[in-house]
């Protein structure tokens, strides 16, 4: 139905307003929204309250100073107030990002917040220009809806790996698949997605 006034003898009538489309689920009207935002210093107590929920099984363990040495490398979702899920984006290489720490409160899963989570730094990694974005994980599945597929060997040019050699981070030197970081990455499987460039 146009909006557009005709010629008529009725009085100009103004239209009713017409509700937005919702974007949650049905069902979930009456549920709170969950807002994915930069972490802050004071979000590290709960940031690492979650990862130890993970600690030892599908996550390393990180203690506080590493967490707020890398706080803005962190993103956290927040329902109500409550920080529930988290996860950081740590720069590699010139075109490589990692995908680090995703963690949300068992309390809470189920309701999409870690894929809200990495959706999030997947737009981050466009915005910084990134081609793509590593992740070392158990999560296999849940990161192929991403676009990560498994790696074999390291997809970087002899240069680059003797540079990222150089690093002290564990991250580049599981994306190497260096010997020494080996008894941290048993189980897991390193993938990789390769970006679009942001239109």
């Amino acid at each position: 139905m146009s909006n557009v006034s005709s010629e008529s003898d009725e009085p100009d009538r103004v239209p009713e307003p017409v509700a937005p489309e919702s974007t949650t689920t049905p069902g979930a009207a009456n549920r709170p929204e969950v807002v994915v935002r930069r972490a802050r210093t004071s979000d590290v107590p709960r940031i690492k309250e979650l990862i130890d929920k993970y600690a030892g099984k599908i996550l390393l363990e990180k203690n506080l100073v590493t967490l707020y040495e890398s706080v803005q490398e962190f993103w956290v979702a927040e329902l109500d107030g409550l920080v529930v899920g988290c996860g950081a984006l740590h720069v590699l290489w010139a075109d490589l990002g990692e995908v680090r720490t995703v963690a949300v409160d068992p309390a809470f899963a189920g309701r999409g917040i870690g894929h809200k989570i990495v959706g999030r730094l997947m737009d981050m990694a466009r915005e910084l220009e990134l081609a793509r974005v590593f992740v070392l994980t158990f999560e296999t599945s849940f990161f192929a809806r991403h676009g990560f597929r498994e790696i074999q060997g390291t997809p970087v040019t002899r240069e680059v790996y003797e540079e990222m050699c150089r690093s002290y981070d564990t991250g580049v030197a599981e994306f190497l698949d260096l010997s020494y970081v080996k008894p941290n990455t048993l189980g897991n499987t390193r993938m990789l997605a390769h970006l679009d460039p942001q239109e």
